[in-house]
């Protein structure tokens, strides 16, 4: 069994693409209409034919309260792993990212915590 698609809920599927794209530097792998919205999913461009990322609409009443609750009590969605982690929280200082913990060292990871703009705090991660 291997992890095909994993999900973050969006608030605006379109604004979503333009940060995890533009901002973030991942590959827009399919956007195709589905109903009301569309399948939009990124991947990392390291591996282009790895875990895909679902930018899901938080349509469902049930998906807004769980994201709200989620980010009111200050716990990352996801989380991403980089190879070095000062180098990826000074890339995305400089594009504009807000982040609600700067690099914080605990036990045999170091990790940092941002506002994904689209109503999710992301976490990233650098092991030892």
């Amino acid at each position: 069994m291997k992890i095909k698609i994993t999900s973050v809920f969006v608030e605006d599927q379109e604004k979503a693409l333009r940060f995890y794209t533009d901002v973030l530097g991942f590959v827009k792998k399919t956007d195709t209409p589905a109903g009301d919205f569309k399948w939009i999913t990124v991947v990392s461009p390291e591996e282009p034919d790895s875990v895909e990322l679902f930018l899901e609409p938080n349509d469902n009443p049930a998906a807004k309260t769980y994201q709200k609750a989620i980010y009111n009590e200050g716990i990352p969605t996801t989380s991403f792993a980089v190879d070095d982690i000062q180098q990826e929280y000074q890339r995305l200082k400089k594009r504009g990212v807000e982040f609600t913990a700067e690099p914080t060292e605990m036990g045999p990871v170091t990790f940092a915590i941002f506002d994904d703009t689209c109503g999710n705090l992301i976490q990233i991660s650098q092991e030892k």
